[in-house]
């Protein structure tokens, strides 16, 4: 083993070992940096090592400074093992980088999926109704907290569904809106778990596809979807109806007033002033006189009789 080798396992499992221990951000953006300034592998040694898997994984980081300096470091490699090939003649013509490797080794060892980290501009080209992390191959594996990476798969799911975006855009934006959930929600808190439910259940809406694709192109920003209520969160069209289901409610609860007659005749048993509004309404069997509900005008005073013939003096009880 070189000692390039040598040192460059010693950087990777401090940098594995950082993670682990979820140390500050700094911490891990200075390892990179000596990566990326110190460290010149060849594609034996990153093979070996595993250094571009831990690196790359790193790439899709929530804290945007990892994942710039991860991408640093990727490019960086990328670009020494291209001119490792060119030295050893292994460029096709055309400029074009040969695949060394046979078609018997590939199916036997099958490269990792890279980590995403701009999205690529090929369409989804399956079935969008019934799209998840799993039928896409996506890894959800994105943080050291099996419940956030749950969340990220929820919100992926959630964004995938009738959506033609490709996997790694899908992926991106959800680790993005999972990460302002966490920063708004104070943590793995019961809060943020049930916000991300409840967003991905109004991405599953059908009549709502327009949430989804806001989402996707950025005019809703990951900082505000997340602390959208719950009528925001619903179509313009289930905004409507809510509205005019709203409206008829209140009208139906809105009783309309009786009106009321004024007599000349009926005269108040309190100040003796003939100023008595009544009402009437068929309060026994159809075959009996009908109610009259009596109020002076004058003194307030309230009672009621059968036609005009007084039962009671006060039917307040």
């Amino acid at each position: 083993m070189s000692s390039q080798q040598r040192e460059l396992e010693s950087r990777i499992k401090a940098l594995h070992k950082a993670q682990a221990e979820k140390s500050p951000a700094a911490s891990i953006i200075s390892l990179l940096e000596g990566l990326k300034k110190d460290v010149r592998p060849t594609e034996e040694m990153l093979r070996t090592t595993k250094a571009g898997l831990v690196v790359g994984k790193l790439r899709g980081h929530a804290n945007k400074e990892i994942g710039k300096a991860a991408n640093e470091v990727v490019a960086k490699w990328r670009k020494i093992v291209e001119e490792e090939k060119k030295a050893k003649g292994l460029q096709a013509p055309g400029g074009r980088p040969r695949d060394s490797a046979s078609p018997a080794s590939k199916a036997a060892s099958p490269a990792p999926k890279p980590v995403p980290s701009g999205g690529s501009k090929k369409a989804y080209e399956g079935n969008t109704e019934t799209r998840k992390f799993t039928t896409d191959n996506v890894d959800i594996k994105r943080t050291d907290s099996q419940i956030r990476n749950n969340c990220i798969g929820v919100l992926y799911n959630g964004l995938a569904y009738r959506s033609m975006e490709p996997e790694d855009t899908v992926l991106i934006k959800a680790m993005a809106v999972e990460a302002a959930a966490f920063k708004a929600y104070k943590g793995e808190t019961q809060a943020y778990k049930e916000k991300v439910r409840s967003l991905f259940q109004n991405l599953k809406v059908k009549n709502n596809s327009d949430l989804g694709r806001n989402v996707m192109s950025g005019a809703i920003p990951p900082e505000k979807f997340v602390v959208m209520t719950s009528k925001q969160l619903q179509s313009a069209e289930q905004q409507k109806l809510d509205a005019e289901l709203e409206e008829e409610n209140m009208k139906k609860a809105q009783v309309p007033m009786v009106e009321k007659s004024i007599s000349d005749t009926l005269e108040c048993g309190g100040c003796k002033k003939k100023m008595v509004s009544y009402t009437q309404a068929q309060t026994r069997s159809a075959d009996e006189p009908m109610t009259t509900f009596c109020e002076c005008m004058n003194c307030g005073k309230h009672w009621k009789a059968f036609g005009f013939l007084v039962e009671s003096d006060d039917f307040s009880r």
